[in-house]
């Protein structure tokens, strides 16, 4: 064979390779398609109330900044979000509860406002069959999930009243230890060995209202503490494995097992930093430094103020943050699969909270989850079973339960 017939027969086969590899990918996009179409997918965690909570956002609007609105929603393939009421934790006492109720109750209703607003697009939820039929209308729905207990303080009648606004989950705790638990990551350490007497009685209320318990953030024996206390599954909104990244925020693998004898679900957060232990990164260390120097007690920050805030972070973030893959995220998945099986996992990405990888940094990359779960050879009825099926079968569970 001449040198020149080498060289043509060397590219013929490069390009017969990529041409096989380009028309497998879009069969692979095409399946997503298609599963995302006929199943309810479900995202259990994002923090995008924040950015409700500035007057000007609208979550009907296609935005370039944040992660996550109706329209792409509409693009990933979402069908259904539980959006966040979160307040950082700050102090305790009775100044402070009444304080951050008040502060609870107007994202309650910046939440529901907004996606009245947005009717044609979607409507509020407050069961499973609400998503299915939202779905079969062609519409979004929207969760409420209350992340902190902070808010509760030490009245346990506002468990209910945040039920009743359309709470369907309740994180016990944040970053740091509360009246109901200790964290996974006060730096204080345990205050209260696991869950306080309250919290005991925060997840009986739960329990008996059809509230599912979320046990993302709380520590080790807290997390022990609700497994032996709960009558119901519990869930963890948005956590990953502690065998493939050692952060503290997620859940070791006795911790899984736990889970599955319990019924539960674990929703795996795409939060690059629980997904991969970060590398030493002195740069984002000292641009965020910087920022947190220049805008300091975030709390006692103007609406205005907190919106540059966020932007420049995001910036920050984006410029300097070495993130993990989508490909990582999966096999946090794979993980699970193995250790307790394909009817505990599902996905709670923490969009607009710190979530976000490569390959899937806003909800209008959902489907890249999808493709990489297909290249491992998850099955449509695996699939359906991560994106919605667990979650709402444990939703089920928790209501029926409550009776």
């Amino acid at each position: 064979m001449t040198r020149i017939m080498k060289t043509l027969f060397t590219l013929s086969l490069a390009f017969l390779l990529l041409s096989g590899c380009s028309n497998n990918e879009q069969k692979l996009i095409k399946q997503a398609d298609r599963i995302h179409r006929d199943c309810l997918t479900v995202d259990t965690h994002c923090d995008t109330p924040m950015n409700l909570m500035d007057s000007d956002f609208d979550l009907g609007v296609r935005h370039d900044i944040g992660c996550v609105d109706f329209p792409r929603m509409v693009e990933g393939g979402l069908d259904a979000e539980f959006f966040a009421v979160f307040i950082g934790q700050g102090p305790r006492n009775d100044s402070s509860y009444t304080m951050v109720h008040q502060l609870a109750l107007r994202i309650f209703d910046a939440i529901h406002k907004n996606v009245e607003k947005n009717s044609k697009m979607a409507e509020m939820a407050s069961s499973p069959d609400d998503a299915y039929s939202l779905k079969k209308e062609g519409k979004i729905a929207a969760f409420i999930g209350v992340e902190n207990g902070y808010p509760i303080g030490l009245d346990l009648s506002r468990v209910k009243e945040f039920y009743d606004l359309g709470a369907r989950y309740i994180t016990l705790c944040h970053s740091s230890n509360n009246d109901i638990c200790d964290s996974s990551t006060d730096p204080k350490g345990p205050e209260h060995d696991g869950l306080s007497p309250f919290g005991y009685e925060v997840v009986k209320e739960m329990n008996r209202l059809g509230m599912m318990v979320d046990v993302s953030h709380i520590s080790d024996k807290s997390f022990y503490d609700v497994i032996n206390t709960s009558q119901a599954p519990v869930i963890a909104s948005h956590s990953s494995c502690r065998s493939l990244c050692s952060s503290p925020r997620n859940l070791t693998d006795d911790m899984l097992l736990s889970l599955k004898a319990n019924g539960g679900v674990i929703q795996i957060c795409i939060l690059s930093s629980y997904i991969k232990t970060p590398e030493p990164n002195p740069e984002l260390d000292a641009k965020m430094k910087e920022l947190r120097d220049k805008y300091g007690d975030i709390s006692g920050l103007s609406d205005d103020q907190k919106k540059e805030y966020r932007t420049e972070r995001g910036e920050i973030q984006d410029k300097y943050r070495k993130l993990a893959t989508v490909a990582d995220v999966v096999d946090h998945i794979d993980h699970v699969v193995q250790v307790i099986g394909i009817d505990h996992v599902g996905i709670g990405t923490d969009f607009d909270g710190g979530g976000g990888v490569e390959g899937c940094k806003s909800v209008d990359q959902m489907k890249n989850i999808t493709i990489e779960l297909l290249r491992r050879g998850y099955s449509k009825k695996d699939i359906e079973k991560i994106w919605g099926g667990n979650i709402m079968r444990v939703f089920r569970e928790v209501r029926k339960i409550a009776g």
